[in-house]
Parts: structure tokens; sequence; C-alpha cells
């Protein structure tokens, strides 16, 4: 992943761009392998369904990692 296009955001809407499995997987420094069993088990940051894909919003991942590294039992 590019570090340019995390925390881009759209000129249009001023949201920021939306990550795939990838590009977290890439953020976080897992694999996209772990990213996917997050997913399917419900761990992990709150992901979103766009058109049957996969994507997540910045400040879920951020606010997720705050929680996960106040609370360990958590994520």
């Amino acid at each position: 992943m590019s570090t340019a296009s995390v925390g881009t955001t759209d000129r249009l809407t001023d949201r920021r761009r939306l990550w795939t499995p990838d590009e977290l997987a890439d953020y976080l420094g897992v694999t996209l392998h772990c990213i996917y069993a997050w997913s399917s088990r419900g761990g992990g940051p709150k992901v979103l369904h766009v058109g049957g894909r996969l994507r997540y919003r910045p400040e879920d991942v951020e606010a997720w990692l705050d929680r996960i590294t106040s609370d360990p039992d958590e994520g």
C-alpha cells in the first residue's frame, strides 16, 4: 500500500477514502488472512460491506486500536 493513499480525502465529498483489506493489513502489519479471519468471526475493526466488498473507515480503525490498546482482552 502506498502511504500516499492513507488518509486521503475525496475532493468532491471531503470524506476520507475507505481502506481495502490489503491496505488495512499493510497499515496494521498483519496478513490479509488475519483481516479476513477478523471479518468472518467479528473481531478487528468495524467492517463495511460496499458492493459486496469489504472496506474500512480509517477513523473506525483508529477507534478500534484505541480500544484494544487500553483493553487487551478486546480485539
